[in-house]
């Protein structure tokens, strides 16, 4: 049975094609559709659409041997906390929790109370993508607003909400969150990131860095990671590690470890502390070995660059937004768009204001210039 993949999304498709036939239906694409191999279609839809590295894969799979102490008494978490600590070059308190909505939620409710306010990005992911899980978790601490560039905060506005009011009507700022690299593909450089960490010291604020992709931003900066979080004032850091080519996970990393002292009551109350934890941990530890995580990181960077080269070149195609890591902006005709789904390709027309590409440490070139090739026909016809 075959189908048109781009009119439906993965969970349509579940629905539609009871489990054994799911499959069969992924592997039956009209081929007058589409060159792209099985699969492909979902390439550039997120870096989450990605498999899990080798690197990672091998040590999860190197875990599942033998028994290990429970709740994050394994050997396996340890070593992996401590290099993240030789990483970051920080005596940092490390918790791994299961994806990112938890790690940013839980994070912020730890900084602040739930008459306080967390100041973001209006399209930053705590906003916009969580639920209200930051509201939920700090029981109701209130997000604020504040203007940015291209995704990014700016010093200017974050004093602005911060000196707005200071009545016992209004929340009271606590906390200044930053997404690095942000949901628009910017990057902080390490000058921002201080310049905005001052301001929030000085008025007694928080600094928590939401780095889903902190990865590809320090592959993109060639800095020490270091650098851009604690030496620059960040207090908190969720660092993101599916993204990055996990299998699942997340890694919170409080630089001050005052701010983590209890922080594994709320993992637990949250229910993200997971009692097999060697299968979070151990991944971890690979992929921050040998530079993997950023040679991953730089591939995905490189294969946004090689796309967003092509599609500069490509009349009717406008790129909206510098190519700084792995996502690519475009603005592109509805005609144009419906073409591409139409051959397969699936990608998200809400973020950024046109459509967006993502690449990840899977990205080939081959699909890049598949999708650019047909990209270029799409428009000229």
């Amino acid at each position: 049975m075959s189908m048109l993949v781009g009119k439906m999304d993965f969970c349509s498709i579940y629905r539609k094609y009871p489990l054994k036939r799911y499959y069969t239906a992924m592997t039956t694409l009209p081929t007058s559709v589409s060159t792209v191999a099985p699969g492909h279609y979902l390439q550039f839809a997120s870096d989450n659409t990605s498999g899990v590295c080798p690197e990672a894969m091998q040590a999860f799979m190197a875990a599942n041997t033998g028994f290990a102490a429970s709740y994050g008494n394994d050997d396996a978490t340890r070593l992996a906390c401590d290099r993240i600590r030789e990483v970051f070059e920080a005596d940092a308190e490390v918790f791994f929790v299961f994806n990112g909505t938890a790690a940013n939620s839980i994070a912020l409710a730890s900084l602040c109370q739930s008459y306080q306010a967390v100041i973001c990005s209006d399209t930053a992911h705590v906003e916009t993508d969580e639920c209200g899980a930051p509201e939920f978790f700090s029981n109701g601490s209130k997000l604020l607003s504040a203007p940015h560039r291209h995704g990014k905060l700016t010093s200017a506005g974050v004093l602005d909400v911060i000196t707005r009011r200071t009545d016992v009507h209004y929340p009271r700022p606590k906390v200044v969150t930053l997404t690095q690299s942000t949901e628009m593909g910017s990057v902080y450089q390490k000058g921002e990131i201080s310049g905005i960490s001052r301001i929030a010291q000085e008025h007694g604020l928080k600094v928590h860095m939401d780095g889903a992709r902190f990865a590809n931003a320090v592959s993109a900066l060639k800095v020490a990671p270091a650098d851009i979080t604690w030496r620059s004032g960040v207090d908190v850091l969720c660092f993101g590690g599916t993204k990055m080519g996990l299998p699942i996970g997340e890694a919170i990393v409080f630089f001050d470890r005052k701010l983590g002292e209890e922080f594994s009551y709320r993992c637990k109350q949250a229910g993200q502390l997971a009692s097999k934890m060697r299968y979070l941990s151990a991944p971890w530890l690979a992929m921050l070995t040998d530079g993997t995580w950023l040679r991953h990181a730089a591939h995905a960077n490189a294969m946004a660059h090689r796309l967003s080269e092509r599609i500069a070149s490509i009349a009717g195609a406008e790129l909206l937004l510098p190519t700084e890591v792995n996502g690519v902006f475009v603005n592109l005709p509805e005609p144009a768009i419906a073409r591409l789904k139409a051959l397969g390709w699936t990608f998200y027309t809400f973020i950024g204001g046109g459509a967006r590409f993502m690449c990840s440490w899977a990205t080939t070139e081959e699909a890049v210039d598949q999708l650019a090739d047909d990209l270029e026909r799409a428009l000229a016809a």
